[in-house]
């Protein structure tokens, strides 16, 4: 018997529902560098680690606001129209996951960015501390080496 085929594949119309309403709630680290790098304007990355995680090291152009803050600092923060893009540490963690859910309670648009800072750094994107920025090699485990994933 088969283990993949045990509960049998949906319908193409409910997958591709399903795989479309996927990607409007989540985006990915290439991605959003990839918007990053191209300056697309109107999004905000936002960074709902803690204050040492913070200084640790972050994603360029990320604003700092931990989650338990953005009830009461995401309107003095974030622009109303901006889409945010939340990230936390990695795939172990549901922080990023607790930020969107509290900016979409306050009426923002907003997409989570699976990998977090974990999969930023694997996949050789620059980060930046409280010393200067700084980039490690890239994962090849998570991208090709000297290449994105080109997905």
């Amino acid at each position: 018997m088969s283990k993949v085929l045990a509960v049998p594949p949906a319908p193409p119309e409910h997958a591709v529902a399903h795989f479309a309403a996927q990607l409007g709630y989540q985006t990915d680290a290439s991605d959003v560098h990839a918007d990053l790098v191209a300056g697309v304007s109107g999004l905000v990355l936002v960074d709902s680690r803690g204050p040492a995680a913070w200084q640790q090291g972050r994603l360029p152009q990320a604003v700092h606001l931990p989650t338990a803050q953005i009830a009461d600092r995401a309107a003095t923060v974030v622009a109303a129209d901006s889409v945010v893009v939340t990230y936390c540490w990695g795939p172990g963690c549901n922080g990023a996951t607790r930020a969107a859910l509290e900016f979409a309670r306050l009426g923002y648009r907003v997409k989570e960015m699976l990998g977090g800072y974990e999969y930023w750094v694997r996949e050789g994107f620059p980060v930046l501390t409280d010393t200067g920025p700084r980039r490690l090699p890239i994962d090849q485990l998570t991208a090709p080496a000297g290449a994105g994933c080109a997905c």
